[in-house]
């Protein structure tokens, strides 16, 4: 039996606009989600997602739904943000620091077990560190954290993502995290 969005993809190919919507509902969270903790950036991450689905209409009947969709999307969208943060390079941004002081996303959600204000601080704070010290790490190990820490994929998954080897995604993964620790050591956080 096919998937949901291999059908859905089928559909929109085919010219049915309801399938294609159907589609951007199931992924545009996701895709702002990625984009933004890659970019640090709200304006950025709504850009990438919108050209994301550009491309992804534009090239539907590139698509081969022997594939996961999820992978091919995301394909897409990283390599858009990474993108951006190649001709970012060299350019001091005044926008990483989020002015507007909102959270990534859910992550920002306390339980309902309620903490302590000063527990609700000191997660903030921590959590604040841990997104500044993986927006100062090289596009090719920052990619590979969010993708593997933040949306829980499988090395396999962001080999396919990414097309690269599982063997560099391991590499890449094991010096992203050793790099996000000399980060966080400099600050004393553990």
């Amino acid at each position: 039996m096919e998937g949901l969005e291999p059908r859905l993809a089928k559909l929109a190919r085919n010219g049915d606009r309801e399938a294609f919507r159907e589609l951007v509902q199931l992924y545009k969270d996701k895709m702002y989600h990625l984009a933004y903790r890659m970019l640090s950036n709200k304006q950025e991450a709504e850009d990438v997602v919108q050209e994301t689905f550009l491309r992804v209409y534009t090239n539907l009947n590139r698509y081969d739904d022997t594939h996961k969709f999820s992978t091919w999307i995301y394909r897409i969208a990283t390599n858009l943000c990474i993108d951006r943060l190649r001709k970012r390079k060299g350019t001091l941004s005044l926008d990483a620091e989020n002015p507007e002081g909102e959270g990534i996303d859910g992550y920002d959600m306390l339980s309902s077990s309620d903490p302590l204000p000063e527990q609700q601080l000191v997660l903030s704070e921590t959590q604040q560190l841990i997104r500044d010290a993986i927006e100062k790490l090289p596009a090719k190990y920052k990619s590979i954290v969010i993708l593997r820490y933040l949306h829980d994929m499988s090395l396999q998954e962001i080999s396919n993502v990414l097309n690269m080897p599982v063997t560099t995604i391991k590499t890449r993964v094991h010096r992203g995290r050793e790099a996000l620790r000399k980060k966080l050591d400099q600050r004393h956080f553990f």
